[in-house]
């Protein structure tokens, strides 16, 4: 290759190099935000186990690790922001439909990856710390529920709202769950607790401990457990619910297929028989939502006081008195009369202040 030759070849390449540079440099230009405010916006927030985490703003993808935090991101109005929720999410019927990705206690991180989700919801009692650093470490922010009681469901409900951008409609559902228990408690205060043995399996025979959510949704609904014990989900034997004999059995509808779902079946399992509750028949079966810590949890405790306390629902028949005056009301109240008269007796049309000329 003579000189000029060379000289052509290496201005040719130096351009193409040049040219590719630009390229790079145009397609970085074009990648990079083009100031700082298109950077995506991020909120500091704690939660219930007191971690602090970043979560984009605003939050529009949410998968769901719990039945219970399901049931709330619908109460909420966010069903259409829930990309993805548990196999065990079956309330309302369309979180069936929704992308599973799992069990809560072993979930599939790569489905869960794969939804891209802005915020992963989790409650301390039904999913595992591992799942939680697991997710840490695939950079996606979890944020925990941990509630003990009915307040602290309505609070996490409240709190959870705000986290996840909509804070006037976890005011309005708290506030609607206070106004019911109200109304609740105005019927049934006075009623004496009745005792029970809340079922939660019968082989072997579990129930609740006094400081879970399931015990004080008793309480609220005028009952109170036999079982005292500082255990969440305490073994009972029946030797010892049979020395303190429970007014009623109370079961949840969720575990039908392997809890007897009548006292005559119970009945015929050995031991049973030596409850007076299980030979009087005195049982009572409500919605599953009493085992979940969502807001759906105050018509399971409605449904357990009307079992529990009937009379306190029975409308008052009206007395005789009420119904003759429901039947035939006082006549409306007439304003007063106006009479003018001729000498001779005669009536006549007089004019009221006003000048409204009137003929009585």
């Amino acid at each position: 290759m003579n000189g000029f030759a060379r000289v052509l070849f290496q201005s040719a390449v130096s351009a193409a190099i040049a040219g590719l540079l630009l390229c790079v440099q145009l397609s970085c230009a074009q990648s990079a935000p083009a100031s700082s405010s298109a950077s995506p916006a991020y909120r500091e927030v704690t939660d219930e186990l007191g971690r602090t985490l970043r979560i984009p703003q605003p939050v529009q993808r949410i998968v769901s690790l719990a039945p219970s935090l399901t049931e709330t991101v619908y109460a909420l109005g966010l069903q259409d922001h829930l990309v993805g929720d548990t196999d065990y999410c079956d309330y309302p019927a369309d979180a069936q439909k929704k992308t599973k990705v799992g069990g809560g206690v072993n979930p599939s991180l790569e489905i869960i990856a794969t939804l891209h989700p802005d915020i992963v919801l989790v409650t301390k009692s039904f999913n595992r710390l591992e799942t939680v650093q697991s997710l840490e470490n695939l950079g996606i922010s979890s944020y925990a529920i941990d509630p003990h009681n009915i307040d602290e469901i309505m609070t996490s409900s409240k709190k959870l709202a705000d986290v996840l951008g909509v804070p006037e409609a976890g005011a309005s559902v708290a506030e609607g769950m206070q106004r019911r228990l109200a109304d609740l408690q105005r019927r049934i205060g006075a009623a004496p607790a009745v005792r029970v043995l809340f079922v939660v399996w019968h082989q072997p025979l579990i129930s609740v401990g006094k400081h879970t959510f399931i015990a004080d949704a008793l309480r609220l609904a005028g009952a109170v457990s036999i079982v005292d014990s500082d255990k969440d989900w305490p073994q009972v034997s029946l030797e010892e619910v049979a020395r303190l004999q429970p007014d009623f059995l109370v079961f949840a509808d969720s575990h039908s297929e392997t809890t007897p779902s009548t006292v005559e079946t119970l009945a015929a399992l050995p031991g049973w028989s030596i409850l007076d509750a299980v030979n009087k028949r005195r049982y009572a079966v409500i919605s599953d939502a009493v085992n979940r810590p969502a807001p759906r949890i105050v018509a399971a405790i409605e449904e357990l006081a009307r079992q529990l306390h009937p009379e306190a629902f029975v409308e008052k028949p009206e007395n005789s008195k009420e119904k003759i005056e429901k039947e035939n009301p006082p006549p409306s109240p007439q304003p007063p009369a106006h009479y003018s008269f001729s000498p001779d007796g005669v009536q006549l049309p007089m004019t009221l202040p006003g000048g409204c000329l009137c003929a009585r």
